[in-house]
Order: C-alpha cells, then sequence, then structure tokens
C-alpha cells in the first residue's frame, strides 16, 4: 500500500480524527459507537470516517447494518516510516553542522527586534 502524505498528515492533523485511528488501531468499532464518544453528530463522524478512509488510514466495513471502522496498522506504519525520514534527515543536518570548522549556527542578534516583541516599524530602522 501507498499512502498519500499530503491526504495522511491532513486527516491526522485533525485531533478527533487522531483519536478515532488510535481507538480503531485496538479494535474495530462501529460508526455509531464511535459517534456516541464525541459531542457530535453520527454525519459529522461519518464525515471524519471518510476523510481518514481517502487517506487510507482505516477501513470500513458493512456487518448488516453496522458500518465498522477499524484502522490499518501498515498504512500508520508507511506514515511513521515518511516521519523516520524526516527525522534521519534533520538529524544528519543537525551533526553536520555541528562538525563544521566554524561549529554549530548560532543565532545572530537582530537589533530591530524589540523586547516586546512588535515588529519592526520602517521609522524605527537604522
Amino acid at each position: 500500500m501507498v499512502v498519500d502524505a499530503d491526504r495522511a498528515f491532513h486527516a491526522l492533523a485533525d485531533g478527533t480524527r487522531r483519536d478515532i485511528v488510535q481507538r480503531t488501531l485496538r479494535a474495530e468499532e462501529s460508526v455509531s459507537s464511535l459517534a456516541r464518544r464525541y459531542p457530535m453528530s453520527v454525519a459529522a463522524v461519518q464525515k471524519h470516517v471518510a476523510v481518514l478512509e481517502a487517506a487510507g488510514l482505516v477501513t470500513k466495513r458493512r456487518v448488516g447494518r453496522e458500518a465498522l471502522v477499524g484502522g490499518d496498522v501498515d498504512a500508520i506504519r508507511e506514515v511513521a516510516g515518511l516521519l523516520d525520514q524526516l527525522e534521519a534527515q534533520w538529524r544528519g543536518r543537525i551533526e553536520r553542522s555541528a562538525s563544521s570548522p566554524c561549529g554549530p549556527p548560532t543565532r545572530t542578534s537582530r537589533p530591530w527586534r524589540r523586547s516586546t516583541g512588535a515588529s519592526p516599524s520602517p521609522a524605527s530602522s537604522p
């Protein structure tokens, strides 16, 4: 399976959807059962499930009149793998910069920054 990273991260950007994924990774759960856990309608939960399903993070199957939702472990592993790749890249960058002849990058002072956090104004520019 190939997960669309944009869809997966968009789906996981919402706290309710992250919670649905966590619950359905533990065990399949019906949409109506999920809806009882959140302060929203069944239709709203169905929309959340549809976003997760389109991202490939959960699967939905019908058993009689119930729609059962289950988390896709392989898809979650693939998303985790993408995050691992990103982490390896930034760790490598930090290690390279720390071992450079100039040492690790330091934060430069910005004279136009005020301690109040206000943004620079054209009149106060040097």
